[in-house]
């Protein structure tokens, strides 16, 4: 066993708090494993954000997935009752607020574990790591894979790989399909799903123009059938993507596609060029070869699996500045061409023994 500050006894239920982001709720995915692997009699509950239930029920680690109560005293109150009714030896929060450690306090399940972000958070819990920081005290940029196999290890519970999975449902593989056949797209074309928009903010978002000129180099030189399906409230990128693209991109927005269909689209794909967002690393997880024109962020916390992804920066002076919108030109991606990026897609199709496109 990995050694951890006097390891709790073997739990029977375990509570499995998700993060709050598509993104790294996929990358929590081999601490999840690591608790099953633990143990293998217990019984493991995911509770997260309603929609993350898309991304973990299946999964051979998690039994059951619990939408997370509303915000406010009363359904911190209401919640804790239930988890108390159910005798939980275990809350892993992966989650990182004071909001989701507080139910599982008012439980007084025996071991509460995660990250002890300031004083109130470390009130809350038994087992509490502290995030590492750089030299200029900012908390250090490293793979969130890696940050929370550090808590299920803070218990004393090896490691199962850094393998990120992802469930695809059947049913949901079967509406996409239905909505690429009635677009005109057969079970043999290759398809390029453009994954252009990011919650984080409009900064880290290529411009339409690249993904929609990359689109249409890609379907001159390799014949490709580029997709794209905007999430809630990114409708208007994806129509601006396809109507700068000349009829090389279709749009799946009406409805928009759920985190299942999400997953059975990327599946269904040879190929990704994606912003750094959610969907990213749910394609990552799939296995799915993807290029990445990465901003004003750090790539540290997604510097992992790079053998199927090529991450693009440009060398700018002003980033990684973190901002959620450009204050001046948004150099960082307006400088990362599109040539560039389908020439990083060829390379890592090659490199990952896919050939061309």
């Amino acid at each position: 066993m990995i050694d951890a500050p006097m390891a709790p006894p073997p739990p029977r239920r375990i509570l499995a708090v998700l993060p709050s982001w598509v993104g790294d709720t996929t990358m929590c995915t081999p601490a999840l494993r690591a608790l099953r692997s633990a143990f293998p009699d217990a019984t493991i509950v995911a509770e997260g954000r309603p929609h993350l239930g898309d991304l973990v029920r299946g999964l051979d680690a998690v039994d059951r997935f619990d939408p997370a109560p509303q915000r406010g005293p009363r359904a911190a109150w209401r919640r804790a009752r239930e988890l108390r009714a159910e005798g939980f030896d275990w809350a892993v929060l992966f989650g990182e607020s004071e909001r989701v450690a507080a139910p599982a306090f008012l439980a007084r399940i025996p071991v509460r574990a995660g990250f002890g972000r300031g004083a109130l958070r470390r009130a809350l819990l038994t087992h509490y790591l502290e995030r590492p920081r750089d030299p200029d005290g900012r908390p250090s940029a490293f793979s969130m894979i890696e940050r929370f196999l550090r808590v299920t290890r803070h218990l004393g519970i090896e490691d199962d790989g850094d393998r990120m999975e992802l469930p695809v449902e059947p049913a949901a593989a079967q509406r996409v399909d239905e909505r690429l056949a009635a677009a005109g797209i057969g079970s043999g074309d290759r398809v390029l799903t453009l994954i252009g928009g990011a919650s984080f903010g409009a900064a880290k978002m290529w411009p339409p123009e690249s993904f929609a000129r990359a689109a249409a180099l890609m379907a001159a030189r390799h014949g490709t059938r580029a997709v794209i399906a905007p999430g809630p409230g990114e409708e208007r990128i994806g129509e601006e993507v396809a109507r700068l693209s000349e009829g090389a991109v279709t749009v799946l927005a009406d409805p928009p596609l759920a985190l299942a269909e999400t997953a059975a689209l990327l599946h269904r794909s040879a190929l990704a060029i994606s912003n750094d967002t959610g969907p990213r690393s749910m394609a990552v997880a799939l296995g799915l070869p993807v290029v990445v024109p990465l901003g004003p962020t750090e790539d540290g916390h997604t510097r992992h699996h790079l053998e199927r992804q090529r991450v693009l920066i440009e060398d700018v002076d002003c980033r990684p500045c973190r901002l959620r919108t450009c204050p001046i030109d948004h150099r960082c991606m307006t400088r990362i061409t599109a040539e560039r990026v389908v020439g990083a897609a060829e390379e890592l199709l090659a490199a990952v023994g896919e050939g061309p496109v």
